[in-house]
């Protein structure tokens, strides 16, 4: 009940990243500064904000399993748009790169949060009565090393393509290839088909009859 579903999460957290080799082509190539860069982020909080707020009105109650699909399909699509940056095609649209890049990056956290939710409801529905809190921490440290394992793919990834802080020649490559190891754990979504929905008030409930039976 916890193995594989615990395992599909790591697999879908560890894939490659290319985050820090577009960051050095952001302020690099484009000369992005600081304060550009800051309002990103700003943008970039504020739409991951707005995705707690879709899921929990929107789709909290759906599975697990159609979430993570749909969100791993919907972001495939702004994540190759940034070979549009690399390769300049946005200025041929008239589009400037600041532009361009905080909106990608706004769709981005939008869909990303989006997709991290059920994440830790599924944490949450894994976790058996009377030991949510040693289980929980155990969960979370499984994705904190599966995030770390995909940027340590990505740098290799990065290092492999001879990708750096001054050369940009195959950053193209590098984040199709990124983009497109995204798809690889939706195959086997099919381990989450049984995990519905959390039911908090139902949990709580499960918690304080274990932890009285234990007493």
């Amino acid at each position: 009940r916890v193995y594989l579903p615990a395992l599909f999460m790591f697999f879908w957290l560890s894939t490659p990243s290319s985050d820090s080799a577009f960051f050095y082509y952001l302020t690099g190539e484009l000369d992005f500064q600081p304060e550009f860069l800051g309002r990103v982020r700003l943008a970039g909080s504020l739409a991951s904000l707005a995705g707690v707020w879709i899921y929990q009105t929107y789709l909290r109650e759906a599975r697990i399993s159609s979430v993570l699909r749909w969100t791993c399909l919907l972001t495939l699509p702004p994540a190759l748009m940034q070979l549009s940056l690399i390769t300049h095609l946005n200025r041929d649209l008239g589009i400037p790169d600041t532009w361009f890049t905080l909106g990608d990056d706004v769709v981005l956290a939008t869909l990303g949060q989006i997709g991290f939710m059920p994440t830790l409801v599924l944490a949450a529905q894994l976790c058996p009565p009377g030991v949510e809190g040693t289980l929980f921490a155990l969960l979370m440290s499984l994705y904190n090393g599966a995030g770390i394992i995909g940027s340590e793919t990505g740098a290799l990834l990065t290092k492999a393509l001879g990708v750096s802080e001054t050369e940009f020649g195959n950053l193209a490559l590098l984040v199709s290839i990124c983009s497109l190891t995204s798809l690889l754990p939706l195959p086997f979504l099919g381990v989450l088909d049984d995990v519905v929905p959390v039911n908090v008030p139902e949990m709580v409930e499960d918690s304080s009859k274990a932890t009285e039976e234990a007493e």
